[in-house]
């Protein structure tokens, strides 16, 4: 922690020019195309990927954990900063005009699939990060920024998440009634089905609840999730019209990928942990040691801090620049990128994350978020964990 200043006002955020390089991401298919042009290397074309991927862990691992927080002090006066609002506001038309300038390229014919093909990924990086500018606009209560947070979404049809992620994740997180996090022993491939499926039905039912309360018709132009919908139909129906139909497969591919990209950092920001429930029945308040956390400078520039997951779920109108690093929370061994491509490997991902998990839990493993069939191959009787006595519990080191 920094020592707090005299005048709050005088603390200078040493990481505040590096935020712009957050607008590097929306622009990765220019950097794709400039490359190609400059190297002749069509391979150049996958760039998005190797950026994210492969670059990004490397600077991670140079540069190391960053884990200094702003002074509460600052706080207020960082939060009235419109520069950090402005990094937000400038992902949008940097994403939207690399979306078009990608469908000209798929439309000009004259990339061969392959290139097409690694074009598309490119992209899909971009519309994942969206998700994650529209996830910190989205839970600002200024009205721009929340139209802002649909358009960003409008790229991966992914509008519900803003209803979703708000009022139902923030809500049940690290429960297993929440489709977003994910339990041990369940894999990626097990929980992207699951939670891209629950999370629609949570956020349907959801506004259904919202727009009943309210008198108002759930099939009308006040339900959140059908106007953002609409918006990504609009969008993808002008491109269509405008590059003829030859665009309409890349598009759809790069949004699939795109929400996938979304939904692997779900998969690990809260695997396996669990809010205890409390003599009333229900569950304890959200606390740091609900969620995974990692420190990483650069991953964390380019995220907008979402690694510091903690105090966002602590306090979610927190803006980016004043989230804080929490000791206690566990951490993760890297930082996002790194831990996506871990994720997509079931066996590298359990045996990098399971002995970490036991370990928050004092290798007890009935305090965790159980996977339902792990837990009914250890234990039999699903309600055996609510029954059996807390001292009888422990020493299970493995998940068989």
């Amino acid at each position: 922690m920094e020592p707090a200043p005299s005048d709050p006002r005088a603390w200078r955020d040493p990481k505040r020019p590096l935020w712009l390089l957050a607008l590097a991401v929306p622009t990765l298919p220019f950097q794709a195309g400039g490359l190609v042009a400059l190297t002749h290397l069509h391979l150049f074309w996958w760039w998005g990927p190797f950026f994210a991927f492969v670059l990004v862990p490397l600077v991670d691992w140079l540069t190391g954990a960053d884990g200094t927080n702003p002074p509460e002090e600052a706080a207020p006066f960082l939060e009235a900063d419109r520069y950090y609002r402005w990094c937000t506001y400038l992902y949008l038309p940097l994403q939207y005009g690399t979306l078009v300038w990608a469908c000209g390229q798929w439309a000009d014919g004259g990339l061969p699939v392959a290139d097409s093909l690694g074009l598309a990924v490119t992209t899909a990086v971009v519309a994942g990060v969206a998700i994650n500018t529209a996830h910190e606009l989205g839970h600002k209560r200024e009205r721009l920024e929340r139209r802002l947070s649909r358009t960003a979404l409008a790229q991966t049809w992914y509008g519900h998440f803003s209803v979703e992620h708000n009022h139902g994740h923030h809500v049940r997180v690290a429960t297993p009634e929440d489709p977003a996090s994910s339990r041990m022993g369940e894999s990626f491939w097990r929980f992207l089905p699951r939670t891209v499926w629950g999370s629609l039905r949570s956020a349907w039912e959801l506004e259904r609840r919202r727009l009943t309360r309210r008198n108002r018709a759930v099939l009308g132009p006040h339900n959140e999730i059908l106007t953002a919908w609409a918006l990504s139909a609009a969008l993808f129906t002008a491109l269509t019209a405008l590059f003829g139909l030859r665009v309409l497969p890349f598009l759809l591919l790069q949004a699939v990928l795109g929400f996938c990209l979304l939904e692997t950092v779900n998969y690990l920001e809260h695997y396996g942990l669990l809010r205890e429930r409390r003599p009333d029945g229900r569950y304890e308040r959200v606390a740091p040691r609900h969620s995974w956390n990692s420190d990483n400078t650069v991953s964390n520039v380019f995220l907008f801090q979402l690694q510091r997951h903690s105090d966002h779920h602590a306090n979610p109108l927190r803006r980016y620049q004043t989230l804080r690093h929490f000791d206690e929370s566990p951490q993760l061994p890297s930082g996002y990128a790194t831990m996506i491509v871990i994720a997509w490997f079931p066996p590298l991902w359990r045996a990098v994350m399971d002995p970490r998990l036991l370990t928050h839990y004092d290798g007890d493993l009935t305090r965790t978020n159980l996977h339902p069939p792990l837990r009914r191959r250890l234990f039999g009787d699903p309600d055996v964990l609510r029954e059996t006595p807390a001292d009888t519990r422990r020493g299970i080191r493995g998940t068989g």
